[in-house]
């Protein structure tokens, strides 16, 4: 923790919460508001539904490998400068998917927002415990999972009326929009919270001996896929969502803000309540809850899927309860992972994200296409991929040291 940090921030709280949120929200912002628009943007382009996937893998992977690096550079060169850069890049990859002829260079494009994109929810969480001690740092790790799902609630919304009335093109000018937005607002106001002092060397042989540390730590590791791999259990009907719910659910287009909502409602109530229980019960038992919910709502999603005709009435409230349990769990989960190596938090919050964003990728471009056509594979698959979350976290609780977690 910076020993200055409440010389950095005068102002409440909760306003930083919103400035981090905001950073963090450009990844899930750019994906969910071009969904609604597959349709048009293959037929304008001439790109089959494989190919519209892979706008999605690419910016999943460009995501994923960068996200490598954010953090350790933000450990070398400061929190504030790795946000800068990657806001501002974000707005000229935007401005290269509007003006994108072909599906080529779409993906293209989109590989490069990819990897622009996670420079503020990688840093942001290492400034969080840059500015905050561990209990106040879930308070606000948990008020910035609540700001941060206002955008994709409101993102589909925003690019089916944008699809509908100005064409696909209009959503990616608004994403130019949006990362200049944010490149102003954190030149404005986010401070540098790494102390100096903190600051490590910028040396390959340096950087590379902290990713061997971390990763041959088997207890990071753990800690790692307990907090990355489960929320696919959910993603994986975010990324199916033109096929699930236009073709499963019957939903038009501007219809998809139902699913988003259901799905962001119960990742904000989940973070509000995580927040709530803060300092009020073991970390260690406030995680258990969360996979206990999600655990429990998939089966019930297997049963009713397997019994049921598809509709939305019963199909999209069991993925709002999963959401909910992800967030109850996952603001604690990301900072007992980050406190494993102090003194490299923001290289651990790049492996972390890392991690997260390479499943991602993988259930993109692999695994959504097999199982999409699916409704119980679906099914099936989500409890598989929260499972690889539960086993991660089964082994490695016993083994943290005693009262962490």
């Amino acid at each position: 923790m910076n020993p200055d940090a409440r010389l950095l921030w005068p102002g409440p709280r909760w306003t930083l919460a919103l400035l981090l949120a905001c950073m963090g929200m450009l990844g899930p912002f750019s994906i969910d508001a071009y969904l609604p628009a597959f349709s048009g943007i293959a037929a304008s382009v001439g790109a089959t539904p494989v190919q519209m996937q892979q706008t999605l893998s690419s910016y999943l992977l460009g995501f994923a490998v960068m996200n490598l690096f954010h953090g350790a550079l933000s450990d070398s060169f400061g929190r504030r400068p790795v946000v800068l850069g990657g806001a501002a890049l974000f707005a000229l990859a935007s401005l290269g998917c509007a003006m994108s002829g072909s599906i080529g260079q779409l993906v293209f494009f989109r590989a490069l927002q990819g990897v622009a994109a996670g420079s503020g929810m990688v840093v942001s969480r290492a400034v969080i415990r840059d500015m905050f001690p561990p209990s106040e740092a879930q308070r606000v790790m948990s008020q910035v999972t609540i700001y941060f799902g206002i955008a994709p609630a409101v993102a589909p919304i925003v690019g089916a009326f944008l699809f509908v009335h100005l064409g696909w093109h209009s959503i990616f000018w608004l994403l130019v929009g949006v990362g200049a937005a944010l490149a102003l607002a954190s030149w404005r106001w986010l401070p540098e919270t790494l102390h100096a002092s903190a600051r490590q060397p910028f040396e390959a042989l340096h950087l590379l001996r902290g990713y061997w540390q971390l990763l041959r730590d088997p207890k990071f590791t753990a800690l790692v896929f307990a907090s990355g791999v489960p929320f696919n259990g959910m993603f994986l009907y975010v990324l199916s969502a033109p096929v699930f719910l236009g073709q499963h659910l019957g939903l038009a287009p501007t219809q998809f803000f139902w699913f988003f909502l259901t799905t962001i409602t119960g990742i904000m109530g989940g973070a509000w309540f995580s927040g709530r229980l803060a300092g009020k019960i073991k970390p260690r038992h406030q995680i258990r809850h969360g996979f206990l919910i999600m655990l429990v709502t998939s089966a019930v999603n297997i049963s009713l899927t397997w019994a049921l005709p598809a509709s939305p009435w019963w199909a999209l409230p069991p993925i709002g309860v999963f959401a909910f349990g992800w967030a109850l769990m996952v603001p604690v989960v990301t900072l007992i992972t980050l406190d494993q190596v102090p003194e490299r938090r923001g290289m651990a919050s790049s492996v972390q994200a890392c991690v997260g964003s390479l499943a991602n990728a993988l259930v993109a471009g692999a695994i959504a296409p097999l199982v999409m056509h699916s409704a119980l594979a679906m099914a099936f698959t989500s409890v598989a991929l929260m499972g690889i979350g539960i086993v991660a976290w089964v082994w490695v609780k016993p083994r943290l040291p005693q009262g962490v977690g």
